[in-house]
């Protein structure tokens, strides 16, 4: 290329340029064996599909959406269509029927990119509905093939006109790449909201690529890196840390055979560099603990001897102490002995930095994965500033914080604690709110744009970026304490026998309490072990000895709070939280307006001193029945486990 690649095809192009079929791009996996695809292989695949859009009609700056399980088809879709200007909007496979229709009509989608006969039959159900959608393509033919409707094509027949277009006109596709621009858009990435209508930030081709540039300062990639892409597209993290880094640095892409396989294809793949949300963390910690509970005596006899040798190493790392050498040496052999096993076993023997991003991740979790030999770092951040603004450094990892600004990224702290982000990675603005984005991307007297993060937090002396919780969210009590219920809600969690938290007080509360969610599988687990039958969650949720599990954690979570953190009393709910039910939204933050109105009652309860409440709860026996069930959920109370806080 005679100039330097600006946006993501034009990478894609270089890449293609430098290694030919002399490097595998992308492997997938099928039929139990991995397939692998060089870099031409992929240009070639790309180059048609592309060209096929423009057989099509596509004209540039349109829209396309894309929903569908992540793997090879669904790469070279995406670069094809921004090699051709289109822009991608992403949808989660698991939207309902509204959500898909809203995304695909506010985008002005042109074309859908639905992989399956399950994802076309929900387009197909409201075709009428989305008149500015020309065709729907899909790309796994299985039970599609009776389906007669010119609205559906598969991703074979657009290929099929590509090339008969590149045979008519053989330096398009070249011609199209180079017609790209940095500030192009190229991502509509629907934020999940937790109020009102998702907002569609419009990302560029500079956006994208200023964030695999500035990550890769951080933690360099290299070309021999394998990068498992599982992350749905509708989040910003796949884009950011997945196929970015693909174009920029030639990381090997890595296509699980089934959603269900992830785990089992992590841990073939060993990558070097991970990225989970918070809850797949905790889940995986939780799995940890689980299996060791039920192990073997002596692996449950290693877990308990070297975990705390694990700890005390994690510790004086990261805090710059010296390590003694009798402390090395019991790591070394609590390594050999334990720790790498374990990593083994989750798939991160290979991993060099693992990154954690969404909801806070606690302390505890966090000590726990350096305890194990894993280089977890915190990411913060937002779509709107292309993923993440922030992250650890090696060696400078504080348990507490979200870690310093990335590379060319600024940190203001405005006059009410909310955090403001500058830098190359700012979004170009909400897609048609003109308003919503002037509210958000204000910009300085230099003309350079800020994003206005809602975020409360600070900076501490050593640069980090300490979050707190959402400005809207930092409560204050009667006797006018603060506190912040995302965070008593992270270290809750911690406990494999916790699923979900809702930590609650108010200028009109006197003390904090929570709705609790178990964790149904692991607590289901621990119950089988020790012999206490139950029939459905409802039933486990509200056994004796579960809630004596529950309230020894809260117990100890209270002992390492403030004051005006200290949980009194709880419930243990009759159902988790759900994101069908507009709980919380499909990236799993809660939707605390809702959850406030809707177990009002029970809130109501447990600030009035009862000790149970009446519900009506939908149930499903373990034996597949379904039902409606009236039951009593107790109120728990720790009041005599932590000093009351005074007004």
């Amino acid at each position: 290329m005679d100039k330097q690649p600006a946006t993501l095809p034009q990478h894609f192009l270089e890449k293609v340029q430098r290694y030919g079929r002399d490097k595998v791009a992308l492997r997938q996996k099928e039929l139990g064996i991995w397939q692998e695809y060089s870099w031409q292989e992929s240009y070639e695949q790309v180059e048609q599909f592309a060209l096929g859009l423009l057989a099509l009609g596509l004209e540039r700056g349109d829209k396309i959406c894309t929903i569908g399980d992540n793997d090879r088809q669904y790469l070279w879709a995406y670069i094809g269509l921004l090699a051709v200007g289109g822009v991608q909007v992403g949808i989660f496979t698991d939207a309902a029927l509204n959500e898909i229709n809203y995304i695909v009509s506010h985008s002005d989608a042109a074309f859908v990119l639905a992989k399956d006969q399950e994802q076309c039959d929900k387009l197909l159900s409201i075709q009428d509905e989305i008149p500015n959608v020309r065709q729907v393509i899909y790309w796994d033919e299985r039970g599609l093939w009776n389906y007669d409707n010119p609205w559906l094509i598969s991703f074979a027949d657009v290929q099929a006109k590509g090339r008969a277009l590149a045979a008519q006109q053989p330096n398009r596709f070249a011609a199209e790449i180079g017609l790209g621009k940095g500030e192009d858009p190229v991502v509509i990435c629907y934020t999940s909201g937790t109020t009102g209508l998702p907002k569609g930030a419009v990302l560029s081709h500079g956006n994208l690529m200023a964030s695999a540039r500035v990550y890769n300062e951080v933690d360099p990639r290299r070309d021999t890196d394998n990068h498992v892409s599982f992350l749905p597209l509708g989040w910003i993290g796949e884009h950011a840390l997945g196929i970015a880094p693909h174009v920029y640095t030639g990381i090997i892409m890595n296509f699980p055979e089934e959603p269900e396989t992830v785990r089992e294809n992590v841990r073939e793949i060993a990558p070097e560099g991970i990225l989970y949300n918070s809850r797949l963390w905790d889940t995986v910690v939780g799995t940890v603990q689980v299996r060791m509970n039920e192990a073997i005596w002596l692996n449950r006899k290693l877990y308990e001897w070297f975990l705390p040798i694990g700890y005390r190493y994690a510790d004086r790392r990261m805090t710059g102490e010296g390590v003694s050498l009798g402390l090395k040496a019991a790591y070394q052999l609590g390594d050999l002995l334990l720790f790498a096993p374990l990593r083994n076993q989750l798939g991160l023997s290979r991993v060099r930095a693992a990154y954690t991003a969404g909801a806070a991740l606690s302390p505890d979790a966090m000590r726990f994965f350096h305890a194990l030999g894993v280089n977890l770092k915190q990411i913060y951040g937002s779509t709107e500033v292309t993923g993440g603004a922030t992250i650890h450094r090696d060696g400078a990892i504080k348990f507490a914080s979200v870690g310093q600004p990335a590379p060319e990224v600024e940190i203001r702290i405005a006059e009410d604690g909310e955090i403001w982000l500058g830098g190359p990675t700012v979004f170009q603005g909400y897609y048609k709110n003109p308003e919503a984005t002037a509210a958000a991307r204000p910009v300085d007297e230099d003309g350079r744009p800020w994003f206005r993060t809602g975020d409360a937090g600070y900076i501490d002396e050593d640069g980090h970026l300490i979050y707190l919780d959402r400005v809207k969210d930092m409560l204050s009590l009667a006797n006018g304490e603060k506190f912040s219920p995302q965070f008593i809600e992270g270290r809750l969690k911690f406990s494999p026998f916790i699923r979900d938290v809702m930590a609650i007080g108010g200028e009109e509360r006197e003390f904090v309490t929570a709705l609790i969610i178990i964790d149904f599988e692991n607590v289901g687990a621990w119950a089988e072990k020790n012999r206490l039958s139950y029939t459905t969650f409802v039933d486990l949720s509200q056994k004796p000895e579960v809630a004596a599990q529950i309230q020894r954690a809260v117990i100890q979570v209270n002992e390492s709070l403030p004051p005006a953190a200290w949980i009194r009393r709880f419930v243990l709910m009759h159902k988790e939280f759900d994101a069908d039910e507009a709980e919380m939204t499909r990236s799993r933050k809660l939707r605390r307006g809702f959850l406030y109105e809707r177990y009002g009652e029970i809130i109501e309860a447990m600030y009035g001193g009862l000790e149970a409440i009446q519900v009506r709860a939908a149930v499903k026996y373990r034996d597949g029945r379904e039902g409606v069930v009236e039951t009593a959920v107790k109120i728990l109370d720790v009041s005599g486990s932590v000093p009351v806080p005074s007004r």
